[in-house]
């Protein structure tokens, strides 16, 4: 069925979709949530170009799709006054940067975010793209007996390997148990949940046996046809559903500037 209010022009035919013909500095209609809603559903990761966004705008995207989800864990790095809306931000000064690693934003809380919702307003000359992949793609790759192995096994995610060394000392990070696969609370599928940014370990089996796995599992997520590529432009917006996609921000920019904002929409807990 076409789209009536947006147009919607995927990236790869597996992941990603630019949409326009919407202005998100405005309130949207009910026309366009439904059909930015289809947008997000059927590509997992959805991008805006030219929308110079402010906080209550960015606010307003992520509540069309639910309450705001505010990490614990991102505290040092919220807005005065706006907790809702963290910053992100690199340059000559850093040394580090956030999402490196392939990781699911937050898995490490008990109900990790639906979505993440990232605005640039500043990017490098050249570089500094992100990369999206396909966890329902990545699960239906796995062979069945592969499959079958990870039925009903459980991992820990603790923000201490995301964020411990980075946060303020004492401060309490979240650590908690998902399924390796979770089924996507709208859709019914799929998708493989361990991520190399907060998984530690496979809970029930060897240590050895649960390095190996989740090993595997990290190199095949990255497979080159699970995913799409995204070069931002200033004020440009990406807007990616935890649930079924991991992604990597890339670092090749250093020492030059990249900077905007995310805000992340309450999730549930993966089953």
């Amino acid at each position: 069925m076409p789209y009536q209010s947006i147009t919607v022009a995927p990236v790869t035919p597996v992941i990603g979709a630019e949409v326009s013909g919407v202005d998100l500095t405005r309130p949207l209609d009910e026309t366009q949530i439904a059909e930015i809603k289809r947008a997000f559903a059927e590509h997992l990761v959805i991008f805006f170009r030219d929308q110079p966004v402010g906080h209550d705008d960015h606010i307003r995207l992520a509540r069309y799709f639910g309450g705001v989800h505010i990490a614990p864990s991102t505290a040092p790095w919220q807005v005065p006054g706006v907790p809702e809306v963290t910053i992100i931000h690199a340059d000559e000064n850093s040394t580090f940067v956030a999402g490196e690693d392939w990781h699911s934003d937050m898995s490490c809380d008990d109900a990790p975010p639906l979505g993440s919702i990232l605005y640039l307003h500043t990017i490098p000359p050249v570089g500094g793209d992100t990369v999206f992949s396909n966890m329902y793609a990545a699960y239906d790759a796995l062979s069945d007996r592969m499959k079958a192995y990870l039925d009903g096994l459980t991992a820990v995610h603790d923000a201490v390997l995301g964020f411990g060394g980075i946060t303020p000392e004492g401060m309490k990070l979240p650590r908690n148990s998902h399924p390796v696969i979770r089924t996507h609370p709208e859709t019914g599928r799929k998708a493989i949940f361990v991520n190399r940014g907060f998984t530690t370990r496979i809970e029930g089996v060897p240590d050895i046996e649960s390095r190996s796995i989740l090993s595997y599992l990290y190199e095949h997520v990255q497979h080159p046809q699970f995913q799409c590529r995204f070069r931002w432009q200033p004020h440009s917006i990406a807007f990616w559903d935890n649930r079924c996609a991991q992604h990597s921000a890339i670092w090749d920019y250093f020492p030059q500037r990249r900077s905007g904002f995310r805000v992340q929409i309450l999730g549930d807990k993966p089953v």
